[in-house]
């Protein structure tokens, strides 16, 4: 397996669970109205949104691949941020 294909399999699996952590915390929010749990799933969604955008940039727009890292480091840091705020939302 070539360093590229497992990076893209990678990325496809960080997406999938992120996808799935993400709409868990969903769920867990309309469920409960819990404001915690909505930045909760904010976060996540940064997170994974990052992953996918970096995905794009990358495989289908062509920006190569320091401008894919830039966009999911930055989308990652936005996703950390909100999760660290819902810790301390009451």
């Amino acid at each position: 397996m070539t360093h590229y294909t497992m990076l893209v399999a990678l990325k496809s699996i960080t997406l999938l669970l992120g996808g799935a952590v993400t709409y868990f915390a969903v769920k867990a929010w309309q469920r409960t109205g819990s404001p915690a749990l909505r930045s909760l799933a904010i976060g996540f969604g940064f997170v994974t949104l990052g992953s996918l955008l970096a995905g794009v940039a990358d495989q289908f727009i062509g920006l190569g691949q320091t401008p894919a890292v830039l966009t999911e480091s930055a989308l990652t840091a936005i996703g950390f941020a909100v999760i660290v705020y819902s810790l301390y939302v009451e």
